[in-house]
């Protein structure tokens, strides 16, 4: 390669933006508060009888290597100054220099099941451990689970192809427009590869504006993925994710007051009004309940040497209203796992018994199709909440076999935070199948905060878009 050419980036990833907008702000609070924590994280395939081929792992460890290659620009710095202004200016410093280092961070192997041939056709085990600061290491998610999908996709299953997926995408989009719905896309971790991503974004902006010239009430407010909401001009949206709890409980070890401790590091990094959307089902919604209510300015804070607590100037808060809790801070909350029928009869029986008036929105992010977006607005309307909707996979994998018309079902894939500081971190989620880490720190974590296991019917894993597209 010559002294001025481009490093290669990886097929499929041009971009460090190409990823969802919580992991920039998470980033952005762990550089403030957690820079010297040392995290894993592992990677779950819960379609496992969905294997990767040999020849999907060689082509996913040569991208692995090049997202070495992948920086931040001039252009998007200054994008992000403009449309994200709660990233501060020492972040977005941070940004400008800050790089992946796979070579040292990932330790990845493929076990051929049931025999090894040697032939790239193998089926096999894909596992691959990430590690490092966290800081460090937290941008890794998002591509890493693109890349793999990407990798099934090319190799594995290739009974298919792109058509129709931007038209596709529009009469999606109209759909929920026409039907009033307030959605973003959130496809970016199990899309079909950047191409089927890109085709969808140009369908949803066009249905966007099919829907300013019928006066359409519902509202496409942008999507997840930075990159995407850069190159269309639209809304990045999103908050936080699980391993904010998650890591917060693992290095203090405390699990009692982890949630109402990463509501209170939040507010301290980004302030009142801003990002203001909580997740609720790291250690089931209840505990989380428990934590929302509680008043800001009381609230204890707990850390060890690893964590210092937030300077209680940072927390920008109505000091006026000395009983002012998270709950009426926070802007509304995100349900992502569980029933959510149940889930809104929960949040509203809160809200009503805290005396919560305001009106409040409810983001719904688990599994939504067309059928469930307008089930649940319904729910949610009448309940008081204003609801919106984070569709992902429902936009970015939903394809058909070209041999038989049957629908071609989408990897569903996790990477989560595995260790913080060399504890297990745990998520306990308002539905079993999707609790993870460490058995034994799972039923430690169940018994201290009194969780009841929860069983959904239609939270069958293993079998997640397998049905209705």
């Amino acid at each position: 390669m010559g002294q001025d050419a481009t490093p290669p980036l990886p097929e499929g990833i041009f971009s460090l933006l190409d990823t969802d907008l919580y992991k920039l702000t998470m980033q952005c609070a762990i550089l403030k508060y957690f820079p010297d924590v040392y995290v894993t994280y592992g990677f779950t395939n819960r379609t496992p009888h969905m294997k990767l081929r040999r020849g999907a792992y060689k082509w996913l460890l040569e991208q692995m290597a090049k997202l070495a290659n992948v920086r931040v620009t001039a252009e998007e710095r200054a994008w992000l100054k403009k449309k994200c202004p709660y990233l501060n200016d020492t972040y977005l410093t941070f940004l400008e220099t800050f790089q992946l280092r796979p070579d040292e961070q990932i330790d990845i192997k493929f076990t051929p099941t049931p025999q090894d041939t040697g032939s790239d056709e193998d089926e096999g085990v894909v596992e691959y451990i990430i590690k490092g600061l966290w800081v460090d290491t937290i941008l890794y998610e998002i591509p890493l689970l693109a890349l793999t999908s990407q990798a099934y996709f090319m190799f594995s299953d290739t009974d298919w192809d792109h058509s129709h997926q931007e038209e596709k995408a529009f009469r999606k989009g109209c759909e929920l427009l026409e039907n009033g719905c307030v959605f973003s896309e959130f496809g970016s971790r199990r899309r079909r590869d950047y191409h089927t991503h890109d085709l969808v974004m140009k369908g949803l902006c066009r249905a966007a504006e099919e829907g300013k010239k019928h006066g359409w009430k519902g509202v496409l407010t942008g999507t997840s993925n930075v990159h995407f909401a850069m190159k269309y001009d639209v809304g990045a949206v999103g908050t936080v994710a699980h391993e904010w709890y998650m890591t917060i409980a693992a290095i203090t070890e405390d699990y009692e007051n982890a949630n109402e401790l990463a509501l209170r590091y939040w507010l301290g990094c980004f302030g009142e009004g801003v990002l203001g959307i909580a997740l609720t089902d790291t250690f089931g919604t209840p505990a989380f309940l428990d934590a929302f209510r509680k008043p800001i300015r009381e609230a204890p804070v707990q850390s060890d040497a690893s964590a210092n607590p937030p300077v209680t100037t940072d927390i920008h808060v109505d000091h006026s209203a000395s009983t002012q809790t998270y709950a009426q801070v926070y802007t509304g909350v995100r349900q992502d796992s569980g029933d959510p029928t149940y889930f809104v009869k929960m949040v509203r029986d809160f809200y009503d018994r805290e005396g919560i008036t305001d009106k409040k929105t409810v983001v719904f992010s688990d599994s939504l199709n067309i059928e469930h977006c307008l089930e649940y607005k319904a729910i949610a309307e009448e309940a008081n909440f204003n609801p919106t909707f984070g569709v992902g996979t429902f936009f970015t994998n939903d394809f058909k076999n070209k041999s038989n018309g049957e629908k071609s079902k989408p990897l569903n894939i996790v990477i989560k935070i595995a260790t913080a500081n060399g504890r297990p971190a745990v998520k306990l989620s308002d539905n079993m199948g999707k609790n993870t880490g460490d058995s034994a720190k799972v039923q430690e974590v169940k018994q201290k905060l009194g969780y009841t296991e929860q069983s959904w019917v239609e939270g069958d894993e293993a079998n997640r878009w397998a049905g209705r597209p």
